[in-house]
């Protein structure tokens, strides 16, 4: 196992490498650049500047040296100075900019996660335990719902009903008297009055699509012969499925936990642009509409960074858990 987790880690290294290269030369790579949708937003705004002042910005952002000069200045800071750039859209460190908002981010990610699977996995034992009964048809439906409406369609009804009939306003995650203050009692409770939308939004499509998989998988480890034998060993009911069928029907949630990890970082960035949340997700979104390259590019590297540590999470954690997975 250690042999196993340092060999991965090491070949983690180029990949990274060859990663933030990939990333910024991708950020780069639609025509123009920074001071090009700088210079289309003042005109739609009704204001203009010069050539020679463009290519002032230009010169001083550094966007006139060679893409592997930029790249080097870039990443050299990064591994050296744990310093993400500047943010040429902000006017701020790209640092201060990621972590304001990554507390908000992982903590609404978090709970929606550990909320749809307390709802997915005991829905979908339930459902293939009982198969065809009222209560099966019933997730059924539920679950096709989920699954066929859209998370911000969905965000959208929750905003209207919370507003026309609780007479919430609901948008964002803090009334605007608490926006900028200080944390209090009153500010966690406003919080919390306003988090219920996107947990609900965030969970239902999420245990909606779990609890078909979870459904499927029991279904087709109930039949084995060594659920019989635990069976015909006199063992309950519920230590049968809980100590046997549902430990390998949970082989897949485990192996999306490398797809989870960076999850968290991002946000569903539709639902948070819908639901105007202050967190990561609507930052990158915007970082990538006006090319705001060290931004951008810091996203996507840190979100590498998270998929490459949570796929060696999901395959320890996977050995871990069925021991028929060993490593060649």
């Amino acid at each position: 196992m250690v042999s196993f987790i340092l060999r991965r880690a090491l070949l983690a290294i180029p990949t990274l490498i060859f990663i933030s290269f990939i990333s910024f030369v991708i950020i780069q790579l639609p025509p123009g650049d920074y001071v090009t949708a700088y210079v289309a937003q003042l005109r739609q705004a009704g204001e203009y500047i010069s050539a020679v002042q463009e290519a002032q910005l230009r010169e001083q952002f550094g966007l006139n040296d060679p893409m592997l000069v930029q790249y080097w200045r870039w990443i050299t800071n990064i591994v050296f100075r744990g310093e993400f750039g500047y943010s040429l859209e902000w006017n701020a460190p790209v640092s201060s900019l990621i972590w304001d908002r990554l507390g908000l981010t992982l903590a609404i990610s978090s709970a929606s996660l550990i909320i749809t699977w307390l709802i997915a996995i005991p829905v979908g034992v339930y459902s293939a335990t009982r198969q065809y009964s009222f209560f099966d048809h019933l997730f059924t439906v539920f679950g096709f719902l989920g699954k066929g409406i859209p998370d911000f369609l969905l965000a959208l009804v929750l905003m209207w009903m919370a507003f026309a009939y609780l007479n919430l306003d609901v948008g964002g995650l803090f009334s605007p008297q608490y926006q900028n203050a200080p944390w209090s009692l009153a500010k966690l409770v406003d919080l919390l009055a306003h988090l219920w939308i996107p947990l609900v939004v965030l969970a239902t499509g999420g245990a909606a699509g779990l609890i078909r998989v979870m459904r499927a998988n029991m279904l087709d480890e109930l039949g084995k012969p060594y659920v019989e034998t635990a069976y015909a060993q006199g063992l309950s009911e519920s230590k049968v499925v809980w100590n046997y069928p549902v430990r390998v029907a949970l082989n897949p949630f485990i192996s999306t936990v490398g797809w989870a990890l960076p999850a968290l970082f991002s946000g569903d960035v539709i639902t948070a642009v819908v639901l105007n949340l202050p967190t990561t997700g609507p930052l990158l979104l915007q970082a990538l509409k006006m090319q705001d390259m060290y931004l951008a590019g810091s996203f996507i590297l840190i979100l590498s960074v998270f998929t490459v540590i949570g796929t060696l999470i999901s395959d320890i954690l996977l050995a871990w858990f069925d021991p028929r997975i060993r490593y060649a």
